[in-house]
């Protein structure tokens, strides 16, 4: 296993975050421990889950593992998130969104029901712009001063609220946020526009959903786009990627849902990657593609079919329809 600080702090995790958002639901609890065991007996030491995965199951089947003792807690680097709805008694709250009510009373929640006392890393799962960060920075505050949590993060926030929730905590002599959490594979570059920048700039790290794009470079979204898809058709642009993909991963004599993942784990902005198996051998998967290097002339192939939205190596704003020769390498 590799392990990385996230952005600029001095947290160090695995390059390999266990997502766990199937726990509860298309993986039962015996299963997610089988996945829990493999994780760590692999050096897998970050784990991310979120309250509304399985409205709670989730954290509860994570608590249940970590309450086996042999030290798993303490091996761990914990992610939980809050924003959703979780079935409040007080109805007039019961609403997405952040808050300071949210986060004193949802994260008490996830704490009982993750058997632990503290968090490594608290993240909002989506923005609320609705709500100042008058409110919730001493919200955050008190739960870190307590000792619920160490760090806070954010998940999907655009470069513009990553700015201004820096900039509020700044002024209140708060390190603010460690991370955030974005969609990004080589089929949505998007963040290399204005995300991955502010990021850099802000010395906060990038963690990375969806390595795969939702099933799409799995290596069978053309005939099986498997769970995540919605029921979404392919255009024929996407199977014309996808099928100069496969080829791709034939001639390398690698699976395309490894590469994916390889080509993530080689771009120096990105802190870690989740995976967010239902097997074991899903999460193995994952893990051979540490084992994977490309060539120059391979990262250009693989950039000729999945053009780059984001900056070249001369800070310059490349677009999708610039040759991927021009745009950013890692």
């Amino acid at each position: 296993m590799v392990y990385n600080k996230i952005g600029q702090s001095g947290l160090y995790v695995s390059r390999i975050c266990l997502g766990t958002m199937a726990f509860g639901g298309l993986c039962d609890e015996k299963e997610s421990f089988r996945i829990m065991d493999e994780a760590v007996e692999k050096g897998i030491t970050f784990f991310d889950t979120a309250n509304i995965y399985g409205r709670g199951a989730s954290e509860e089947i994570i608590g249940k593992w970590f309450a086996q003792g042999g030290g798993r807690r303490e091996k761990i680097v914990l992610i939980t998130k809050f924003n959703a709805p979780m079935g409040e008694a007080d109805g007039a709250n019961n609403k997405p969104g952040l808050s300071a009510w949210k986060i004193r009373r949802h994260l008490d929640d996830s704490l009982r029901r993750l058997q632990t006392d503290h968090l490594e890393i608290f993240m909002m799962h989506r923005p609320d712009r609705s709500v100042s960060w008058r409110e919730l920075w001493p919200a955050f505050q008190v739960a870190q001063f307590q000792g619920k949590t160490d760090y806070i993060a954010s998940s999907a926030f655009s470069a513009t609220d990553l700015c201004t929730a820096q900039y509020e905590a700044e002024k209140r002599g708060m390190m603010g946020l460690i991370c955030d959490q974005g969609r990004y594979n080589l089929v949505t570059r998007q963040p290399e526009l204005e995300v991955i920048p502010a990021l850099r700039r802000l010395g906060m790290g990038m963690l990375v959903y969806s390595p795969l794009g939702g099933g799409q470079l799995s290596g069978h979204a053309i005939s099986d786009p498997g769970p995540r898809s919605s029921g979404r058709k392919l255009h024929d642009y996407q199977i014309e990627q996808l099928t100069k993909f496969k080829a791709f991963a034939e001639k390398m004599g690698v699976p395309e849902a490894i590469i994916a993942q390889a080509w993530l784990l080689q771009n120096p902005d990105v802190s870690a990657i989740l995976s967010g198996p239902r097997t074991v051998e899903m999460l193995d998967d994952t893990i051979k593609a540490l084992d994977v290097t490309f060539t120059e002339e391979q990262i250009k192939e693989l950039e000729t079919i999945f053009p780059s939205h984001g900056m070249n190596k001369q800070g310059t704003l490349v677009t999708e329809h610039v040759e991927a020769t021009d745009a950013y390498n890692w």
